[in-house]
């Protein structure tokens, strides 16, 4: 009965991957050292990776080679199961490396926070074999691994990576290394990418944030500066700025929000710089919101003080921002399109800041000279005419 199951899922598996299978590389390869046959194999889409594996359900057992081509004597190589989730960390992972006797080195490691680093440590589950060759700059690890009961989907994560003295250092951070995993269905070799919901948040943060922060907030400070030195515009300049950067500061948090959350999905991901400019955004934003509660009348001593207060954090709040914006999308990576837009809304913002600020110049100096024209100073004497001119 256990010969007739076995052979009726490996029928099965055969049947629902002939037809891709064409358009898969590994199908055609045949240069296992073992001579080893496997049922079923996938291409990954990222890191010029193949899986090949057999999956006996009677027992739980599922027998695989995981194997990279153009892999340096200095790379280490990893495929593992998450049995929670599709992130790195609570991975249960196969390592393999060329030691430095040459000779290929496998063993376990369970991805744990703070790393990854790899450190070889016990798996929840079993790997009853675990062996690894290294040929012809082919990295490929062997493993017998018994599966949890009824488990024929995985959460599949791989990787490539440096070494450092002789051991596994932290692998790059890419596109195409944080987009290397997704959900693997054992019985008919179909994937799931990990990648579309990720990639969404990703472009929603980087949305929220260069509209916001990198936007709105330089565009408010524009109506504060420029506008208010137009007497008809007095105080309709001030309603302009405060809703203009009340607004950048919702929709900022929102995305400051969503940076949280990405974060706190991708622990083994991390933009230090990016993350620490968000941060000092959110709590100088958060600054300017209680200036705007604490703010004194005009002819108050302390006035000064809080416009010395406002102007420097807002300042400081334009500038971190454009440079956070420039990060992100580095990080982010998208079609050159995006970025040129970007640079292109922060030049004609400069521009116009620059044009009104000649303007404001040319109508200070006017004022200036029209009030010394009506009130002109007295020399030796009062409104304006000579002392000498008095004397008899």
């Amino acid at each position: 009965m256990k010969m007739k199951l076995q052979t009726f899922f490996s029928v099965l598996i055969l049947f629902s991957l002939c037809l891709s299978a064409s358009a898969q590389t590994c199908r055609s390869y045949n240069g296992f050292t073992n001579n080893e046959v496997f049922t079923a194999c996938v291409d990954h889409p990222v890191l010029n990776t193949f899986l090949h594996w057999t999956l006996i359900p009677s027992n739980n057992t599922l027998r695989i080679a995981f194997r990279r081509p153009s892999t340096t004597p200095n790379q280490w190589i990893a495929w593992a199961i998450n049995p929670q989730s599709l992130n790195m960390f609570g991975s249960q992972a196969l390592v393999a490396y060329q030691n430095s006797s040459g000779i290929a080195h496998a063993y376990t490691s369970n991805v744990v926070p703070p790393g990854p680093t790899l450190q070889e440590s016990q798996l929840s589950f079993e790997v009853p074999q675990l062996t690894a060759t290294y040929v012809n700059n082919e990295m490929t690890i062997f493993a017998t691994i018994v599966l949890p009961a009824n488990m024929t989907t995985i959460n599949q994560v791989w990787q490539q990576g440096p070494l450092a003295e002789g051991s596994p250092s932290s692998h790059p951070l890419t596109n195409d290394h944080t987009a290397s995993r997704n959900t693997l269905n054992l019985l008919t070799g179909s994937t799931t990418a990990a990648g579309n919901s990720v990639l969404k948040k990703r472009n929603t943060h980087g949305v929220l944030n260069a509209v916001s922060w990198g936007t709105m907030m330089p565009m408010g400070a524009i109506f504060a500066r420029y506008l208010k030195v137009f007497k008809g515009a007095d105080p309709a300049w001030f309603y302009l700025h405060v809703a203009c950067q009340a607004s950048a500061y919702a929709v900022g948090v929102a995305g400051w929000a969503t940076g949280i959350k990405l974060g706190g999905d991708s622990l083994a991901v991390q933009y230090n710089t990016h993350r620490n400019i968000g941060i000092t955004l959110f709590v100088f934003g958060t600054l300017q919101v209680f200036a705007l509660l604490l703010r004194p009348n005009k002819d108050h001593k302390y006035r000064i003080y809080w416009n010395i207060y406002h102007h420097s954090i807002g300042y400081s709040v334009i500038v971190l921002s454009i440079i956070n914006v420039f990060k992100g999308l580095d990080i982010l990576n998208p079609d050159g399109k995006w970025k040129r837009a970007y640079t292109g809304v922060i030049i004609f913002l400069g521009a116009v800041a620059v044009v009104l600020e000649v303007i404001t110049w040319i109508i200070v100096i006017k004022r200036k000279r029209s009030n010394s024209d009506k009130f002109p100073h007295n020399i030796n004497g009062v409104n304006g005419i000579n002392g000498n001119a008095t004397r008899v």
